[in-house]
């Protein structure tokens, strides 16, 4: 197999970054994933080849990128902490390895980016004057993608809302609102009564990143595209298709609550994750949307999942659905 189908996915045991690194893997792609842990030699597994290698380490990155056209940039540092130290190194390696193999570096973008003067509809082109420390790092990134795509790299980036999915474990869904691995019991809703709020699916997002890339090479040098995913114009939908999920699953029908915001603040100041947490509270406070026409007129359409069926998904991945009932369903369907 030639180079052109050939990737390296940095943060493949992440949410965006083992769904690309999956579904690349099924559209014929050969897959490298890089991880510390896996033996020196190397581990093929599920078909992805996976590489032993430190993000941080410019020249495991660039071992690792050799004949590859397509770096995927996912990884971030766990639980948010640290970004200040990680993330703009961990790019930096990345984007040498691009340079020296001419490729495309694939990012999966955020809304940090944007401030207030941006909201609420947010095209590619909106100003980009963040409230935080996160979306200042974020703007720095991009700049320094901008640089490299007039250095010989490509570049992709797809900006999403929250994420959510059935592996999509460091996200707010499995963080804020349900509790991995136990029955849902109650919904804790994040945003305010009657503010919008945005979540992308997994799964979506992956394809339509891959639908970006067969059409890279139409593309600008740096392209970047807003992904719409599934809208919450109330701030009350997810909760919702949560419980009827939970209900028609034989569950009983969760409570919704608010929040605790009070408690993450007393606990801020003495966990880092925390900290990071609240510190982006204002997406929480005001609607933010994305507008994906640039994307839906590349591609013709947007990859979209019908709610329910992508949160009764997600569900069942973290481990929130009856086991019996799971077990119910899958003799029904043989």
């Amino acid at each position: 197999m030639d180079n052109k189908q050939t990737v390296l996915v940095l943060g493949a045991t992440g949410g965006i970054g083992g769904e690309m690194a999956r579904q690349l893997r099924d559209a014929g792609w050969k897959v490298r994933a890089m991880q510390r842990s896996v033996p020196a030699a190397g581990e093929l597994k599920d078909g992805i080849h996976w590489l032993r290698g430190d993000a941080m380490q410019q020249a495991d990155v660039l071992a690792a990128a050799q004949g590859c056209s397509v770096i995927v940039h996912a990884v971030n540092p766990p639980g948010y902490r640290r970004w200040a130290e990680l993330v703009l190194p961990m790019l930096d390696n990345s984007i040498a390895a691009a340079k020296a193999e001419r490729a495309t570096i694939v990012l999966p973008g955020t809304v940090y980016n944007y401030g207030p003067d941006a909201f609420p509809l947010l095209a590619e082109t909106a100003p980009q004057q963040p409230l935080t420390r996160k979306g200042a790092i974020r703007v720095a990134l991009e700049q320094r993608l901008q640089a490299a795509s007039q250095q010989g790299a490509r570049v992709l980036v797809v900006r999403a809302g929250d994420f959510f999915g059935p592996q999509a474990g460091n996200s707010w869904f499995a963080q804020g609102l349900v509790k991995p691995g136990r029955a849902v019991r109650s919904v804790s809703n994040p945003g305010r009564v009657g503010v919008g709020h945005q979540w992308a699916y997994l799964p979506d997002v992956a394809r339509s990143m891959l639908a970006l890339l067969a059409r890279r090479d139409s593309l600008d040098a740096f392209s970047s595209f807003h992904f719409g995913g599934h809208w919450d114009a109330d701030g009350s939908q997810m909760a919702q298709a949560i419980c009827r999920v939970v209900a028609r699953r034989g569950g009983v029908t969760p409570r919704v609550a608010a929040f605790p915001w009070w408690l993450m603040r007393l606990a801020a100041p003495f966990v880092e994750t925390l900290r990071e947490l609240q510190e982006m509270r204002y997406l929480w406070q005001q609607p933010v949307r994305l507008d994906n026409a640039k994307l839906v007129a590349v591609l013709g359409r947007e990859p979209h999942t019908a709610l329910d069926v992508a949160v009764e998904a997600t569900l069942e991945g973290l481990g929130c659905l009856p086991v019996a009932q799971v077990e119910s369903s899958l003799l029904l369907n043989q």
